[in-house]
């Protein structure tokens, strides 16, 4: 259980890190605006992140609020939650790192545009970090899952000291 506890971490940990990474790739190129290597890291690498931020920009409109006011806190949670051995701030930080890595998919399909007609052509997938993108969601997802399986081995175990403590009750209170 212990491993499996400290795995949870692994998905806020690749979620912080892929966006801190994007936001040194974002400002790296606003200082060294004409280099090819930060151009292709910023749109290939981390595309993701420029969507997504495109499309928070309708909501929140601060610059690195994916890094300060989303990553960071997550990752913050799950550090307090390993430090403490809290199941409770690793619940809440795996959750919240899923539903963003959901988010970021999400917002990686806004704006892509449809086709209607049949085509055997070639199928232009989007730019913008497919191996990132898989990177964050997967781990994620593991850790999501991670959490809800330790949560459904802490209820298995309740549940039998329960029907132990009870059929105890019965043999010691029972006639014979």
């Amino acid at each position: 259980m212990n491993r499996l506890f400290k795995l949870q971490f692994l998905g806020p940990l690749a979620l912080f890190a892929a966006t801190l990474s994007a936001e040194l790739a974002a400002r790296a190129l606003a200082y060294a605006p004409s280099s090819e290597i930060l151009w292709f890291i910023n749109l290939k690498l981390f595309g993701i992140f420029q969507r997504s931020d495109a499309y928070l920009s309708y909501f929140v409109s601060v610059d690195g609020f994916q890094l300060f006011g989303l990553a960071l806190p997550i990752f913050v949670l799950a550090c307090l939650g390993l430090v403490a051995r809290s199941r409770p701030l690793f619940t809440i930080a795996t959750h919240l790192s899923a539903a963003y890595a959901v988010f970021l998919v999400a917002s990686w399909q806004v704006g892509m545009p449809t086709l209607r007609q049949a085509s055997l052509g070639t199928i232009a997938v989007p730019s913008g970090g497919l191996f990132v993108m898989a990177t964050i969601l997967g781990t994620c997802m593991l850790s999501f899952a991670i959490t809800h399986l330790l949560y459904f081995r802490a209820v298995h175990q309740e549940i039998g000291a329960l029907v132990r403590r009870l059929r105890r009750a019965r043999i010691v209170h029972e006639p014979n």
